[in-house]
């Protein structure tokens, strides 16, 4: 099998690294304190191509493979994972949902300013009630007596840049009777009246993505801003969090190198009993499983967006390999993190260090876009055939 990268891949991911911690990396720490939205940054992004790496050029993207998509985020992950988690949701949850199922308008409509790193997109399907349980749905949106628009009532949660959101891909119950068959999806501006922001949510890491609730009060959406047909959603829905699996993967990946290399440093140069750490046995084998984890995950990754691409050339889906290498590389990233924290020992616990945001960065790579157990059941349903 080869595993060389081309010049492409190689160019985005040499660009993604130097950018990372030439821009990225100096602000991160202090970006996180305050939990800010990286605004700036964010532009710059989006200005060298990374918010819609896989969007063809006419849509304002740079027109790149999914193998380009994984290398690039890694590296912005490596460096801070609140920048990886908002060009995540930007290029796959959102941009990669209309480019595979929208409408030519709807493509110049909603991708073009997003790819392009104009503004924001955002994915709204999780609610106060649900989380695992997607189709259990009380957003409603009815169709009006003139077939015009939709009237759209309801709540999300958790919603990944949801405070500076431009655009957002909503799912709406259309249909309650039809269960997961009776969702559709609909391409949201939110800007329009009856589109509500709560509050920014405290969270324990990646605390410089925004993530809020936003609410639907009697939200008139043209009809012609509904993605795909009716009833429809559950299954875009769910054809999205493949490729986003992948993504969070790749987030995960990145992490866990930033927690790995600085571990291996402070190895190098912390001194103890009259010689370095890293010539401990028990540290020694602290570095060698967070290395052998760390290469497991970031196969993993690359296989699955290798797999993502076979599936944009000959059709099939690649559920199971966005499945186990989101899995494993969120799990390698919480034990390699945790691992980080142990080496350092007490300055792995204090915030002048960066081990102790990439272990609460962490976490969230377990819970987002389906969780362990939910991939665990993902990966065993398709292997057996059995639910």
């Amino acid at each position: 099998m080869d595993f060389s990268l081309t010049e492409e891949q190689q160019m985005i991911q040499a660009a993604a690294r130097d950018f990372a911690r030439s821009q990225i990396a100096p602000v991160a720490a202090e970006l996180d304190a305050r939990g800010e939205f990286p605004s700036e940054t964010i532009a710059q992004m989006g200005e060298l191509g990374l918010m819609g790496i896989e969007v063809p050029e006419e849509y304002g993207g740079a027109g790149m493979d999914p193998l380009c998509y994984a290398l690039a985020l890694l590296e912005i992950a490596a460096a801070d994972a609140s920048h990886a988690t908002i060009m995540s949701v930007n290029n796959t949850l959102y941009c990669h949902g209309i480019m595979k199922y929208g409408t030519e308008a709807q493509k110049q409509a909603f991708v073009t300013p997003i790819a392009s790193g104009q503004a924001i997109g955002a994915y709204a399907l999780t609610e106060p009630q649900s989380g695992s349980d997607a189709s259990n749905m009380r957003t409603r949106a009815v169709l009006s007596d003139d077939g015009a628009h939709y009237v759209i009532n309801g709540k999300k949660s958790w919603i990944t840049s949801g405070p500076v959101a431009k655009y957002v891909m909503v799912f709406a119950m259309t249909d309650p009777e039809q269960g997961a068959r009776g969702i559709s999806a609909f391409l949201i501006d939110a800007e329009a009246d009856g589109f509500l922001r709560g509050k920014t949510e405290p969270k324990l890491g990646i605390r410089a993505s925004a993530t809020c609730e936003i609410e639907f009060e009697n939200y008139r959406c043209p009809a012609e801003n509904r993605l795909g047909e009716e009833g429809q959603g559950f299954k875009i829905a769910m054809g999205v969090l493949d490729a986003g699996r992948i993504g969070i993967a790749a987030q995960a990946t990145g992490i866990a190198r930033a927690a790995y290399e600085a571990s291996v440093e402070y190895a190098r140069e912390r001194q103890a009993f009259g010689r370095p750490i890293g010539g401990f046995q028990m540290i020694q084998a602290k570095i060698a499983d967070m290395r052998t984890r760390l290469e497991a995950a970031t196969q993993l990754t690359l296989s699955a967006a290798w797999h993502k691409q076979k599936s944009r050339e000959g059709g099939g889906r690649y559920t199971l390999q966005a499945s186990m290498a989101k899995l494993f590389a969120s799990e390698a990233a919480m034990y390699v993190t945790h691992q980080a924290l142990q080496i350092h020992g007490g300055m792995g616990y204090s915030k002048e260090l960066p081990v102790e945001r990439y272990f609460r960065d962490a976490k969230i790579t377990e819970i987002y876009e389906g969780t362990s157990e939910i991939q665990r059941m993902v990966i065993s349903r398709l292997e057996t055939g059995l639910r």
